[in-house]
C-alpha cells in the first residue's frame, strides 16, 4: 500500500474528445440555499468558474431552469497533469408554485453565487382582514 499520489501524464498521441464526447460530459448539480418570506421566494446557488456569458436561467411551463457552464482558464506556460472536470457544466431545475409570479422573477451573479428572487403573486401575498364587531 502506498501513499503516494500517482499522477500520469496524458498521451500526448491520443485524439482530442470530439463534439460528441463534449457533449456527454459530466453535469454537476449545484449546491443551493431557498429561503422563503411574505414577498417571494430566493434561491442562492454556487456555480464556480461561471461568466455571465456562459450562464442561462429561465422558466418555461412552471419550472425555474439553472444552466452554466464554467470555464478553469490554464496558464499558457503550465501543462495539464491531471483534470476531473476541465469544463463543468452546472445545471439545476425547480418546480415553480402557481402563487408565484414568474414574469417579474430577477436573478444577479456575483463571485461565482447566483442570486434568483422569484416574488409571490399580490393576490397570493398573507395580508391582514380588518374585523368589525356588531
Amino acid at each position: 500500500m502506498s501513499n503516494a499520489n500517482q499522477l500520469t501524464q496524458a498521451n500526448p498521441q491520443q485524439p482530442a474528445p470530439s463534439q460528441e464526447a463534449a457533449a456527454r460530459r459530466a453535469t454537476v448539480t449545484p449546491p443551493v440555499d431557498i429561503y422563503e418570506d411574505a414577498l417571494g421566494v430566493t434561491v442562492w446557488a454556487d456555480l464556480p468558474g461561471v461568466a455571465l456569458e456562459n450562464l442561462e436561467v429561465k422558466v418555461h411551463d412552471g419550472t425555474l431552469s439553472i444552466e452554466g457552464e464554467a470555464s478553469v482558464p490554464v496558464p499558457p506556460n503550465l501543462r495539464v497533469q491531471y483534470l476531473e472536470l476541465q469544463q463543468p457544466r452546472f445545471s439545476r431545475a425547480f418546480a415553480v408554485s402557481p402563487d408565484f409570479d414568474t414574469s417579474r422573477i430577477s436573478a444577479n451573479l456575483h463571485d461565482g453565487v447566483l442570486k434568483v428572487f422569484v416574488p409571490r403573486r399580490e393576490e397570493a401575498r398573507p395580508r391582514r382582514i380588518e374585523v368589525s364587531a356588531g
